[in-house]
């Protein structure tokens, strides 16, 4: 008979179960198959071979000094069950090596096993959390299986953590013995108490391999599964459940080198239909009650807005910058509501300036990521209701600075945007422009003291609200196109004519009908803008070219028309 393939991953297994950790129940099966010099001596025919006929290695059960009832052995143990070995047997049936409270509750129940005839298990016995047993697996703080590493801080104090703690103690009283809060941190504390202590209960499957007449000595003791179960339901098992793979092996040392093998499978009982269903029932009432206490904290009545009134909301983030000259990049920003009918409530901040962020290198350009969340809120509310005009939407300033070595700012480019009218998730990348001085000296303080033109009033870069007239003139401003800050927008509309009611919605339909008509006025304007930016920069294209190259253009225009026209000439007679 073929054995199958012996399995070499012992490694750790971790499983996740919302089952009581009581529940669980593993069979061991341990069997001893031969003496190892007997493995170390096969035919030259059979060497390489990854199955081995074990049969025809197997001696007699007299050969080795073994009993046949100790060649094989398999136990069924619960979480946290105590199996005594017969170390533990002949240490607790002497009173005087019981010292601890421990000690004299297992040596009643060794004495109440003799009594009923002794214990059923021989060599498989267990370590539960409780006892005075730590593996060497548990001082080892390596990370990975290379022989140079040499542990962190952090992996040290998280090994402390997990292990064990053998002289356990009870709390003596009930006053604490730190403070909970500690205004002045020092940084040594803050490194000892960044550690995840997590609760952890740890239990070892033994095997006592000893000859036949010599079991009970710690030298013979072999670790055969290590489980360990947290507070979050997570159980790590070591090895993993032999499951289809083939059984783990034991080579013993010695004189007499031994062979054995075992599995370890998971034969916990599958809950019955009505405990799945008693089980069902108890959640189904937690998730009720949860839920009643979350509407209790919500409240039963949903704040609507005022008729005629149109509420928004918007989650912005300000993801990047690109584009500019210098370094150490920050944005200040700010949302102006355009007129009085825009309010907003008296603890919203409408302002406010990020980080400073350093630039990385992302193609041609240089990028400072720095993904600054904000929030506002704002109402508008149409007094007149028979006016047809559009309402005016707020717009979001920006203004994007630098920061040198000696803490000195200099402006880097100004910009505006409408916020979207329509709800929904907007990413607007918004270009900017900052005043040009024509002077060598002021790009020089620019350069070394910081100094350079800035914008008394910040709603000077797109209309301001303060102005009335009908045109706006920026004559004799010289600017100089920078860079570009790209912001992601997550706009909310609340309003009671978004309700499916007919009638409020013959009631309300103006509300409608203004947002729908700014909605296609801002896109008419952003065509516009779009249109006016591309004849400003082949504007600023055709300055820039030599004169004698625009002589040229025109020369073939020119051409290009007399040629047209001798063409209509010679097709119209």
């Amino acid at each position: 008979m073929a054995e199958a393939i012996w399995s070499s991953d012992t490694g750790e297994a971790v499983y996740r179960s919302r089952d009581p950790v009581r529940n669980l129940r593993l069979r061991v099966h341990l069997q001893r198959i031969t003496s190892s010099n007997y493995l170390h001596c096969q035919p030259a025919a059979q060497l390489g071979k990854d199955l081995i006929d074990l049969a025809t290695f197997r001696p007699h059960p007299t050969a080795s000094g073994h009993r046949p009832e100790e060649e094989e052995e398999e136990v069924v143990i619960g979480w946290q069950e105590k199996l005594f070995s017969q170390f533990e047997v002949d240490l607790y049936q002497n009173e005087a090596a019981c010292q601890s409270p421990l000690d004299h509750q297992y040596r009643q129940e060794i004495l109440k096993l003799e009594d009923a005839g002794g214990r059923k298990n021989r060599r498989i016995f267990t370590y539960t959390d409780s006892d005075r047993y730590t593996n060497l697996e548990e001082h080892c703080q390596k990370m990975t299986t290379a022989a140079s590493e040499m542990p962190s801080f952090l992996v040290e104090r998280m090994a402390n953590v997990r292990r064990r703690r053998q002289d356990r103690r009870g709390t003596e009283g009930g006053i604490l013995k730190s403070r909970i809060v500690t205004w002045e941190p020092s940084e040594e504390f803050i490194r000892n108490n960044h550690v995840i202590n997590t609760p952890l209960q740890t239990m070892y499957i033994m095997a006592d391999l000893g000859p036949y007449g010599k079991l009970g000595y710690k030298k013979h003791e072999h670790v055969l599964c290590t489980l360990k179960v947290d507070s979050n339901g997570v159980i790590t098992v070591k090895p993993d459940f032999t499951g289809s793979k083939g059984p783990y092996r034991i080579e013993t040392e010695g004189e007499k080198q031994e062979l054995w093998k075992y599995t370890v499978d998971n034969v916990s009982s599958l809950a019955q239909p009505e405990e799945e269903e008693r089980e069902q029932r108890v959640f189904k009432d937690l998730y009720g009650r949860h839920k009643e206490y979350l509407n209790s904290l919500v409240g039963t009545d949903f704040e609507m807005t005022a008729p005629g009134a149109l509420r928004l909301f918007v989650n912005g983030e300000v993801v990047s910058a690109q584009g500019y000259e210098y370094d150490n990049l920050y944005v200040h920003f700010f949302v102006e509501l355009p007129t009085s009918n825009w309010s907003s409530p008296a603890f919203q901040q409408l302002s406010g300036i990020t980080q400073t962020c350093a630039t990385k290198s992302r193609g041609m350009d240089n990028v400072a990521y720095f993904s600054y969340p904000f929030t506002f809120e704002a109402s508008f509310l149409h007094e007149d209701e028979s006016v047809d005009a559009l309402p005016e939407w707020p717009v979001l300033y920006c203004e994007v600075l630098s920061l040198d070595f000696w803490q000195r700012y200099r402006v880097e480019g100004y910009g505006a945007v409408v916020l979207p009218a329509t709800p929904g998730s907007h990413t607007l990348t918004v270009s900017t422009w900052r005043p040009l001085e024509l002077s060598p000296v002021a790009e020089l303080r620019r350069f070394f003291i910081g100094g350079s033109l800035e914008l008394e009033d910040l709603s000077y870069v797109w209309i301001p609200g303060t102005f009335k007239g009908e045109r706006l003139s920026r004559f004799g401003l010289r600017t100089e196109t920078t860079g570009s800050v790209t912001f992601r927008l997550h706009c909310l509309q609340q309003s009671r004519a978004f309700m499916e009611s007919s009638s409020l919605r013959k009631r309300m339909r103006s509300v409608l009908d203004r947002l729908e008509g700014f909605s296609q006025q801002s896109s008419i304007q952003n065509v516009l803008e779009a249109f006016r930016r591309a004849r400003r920069r082949m504007q600023e294209a055709r300055e820039s070219l030599p004169q004698d190259l625009v002589a040229f253009r025109q020369e073939i225009r020119r051409w290009g028309e007399g040629e047209r026209s001798k063409a209509l000439a010679e097709a119209f007679p």
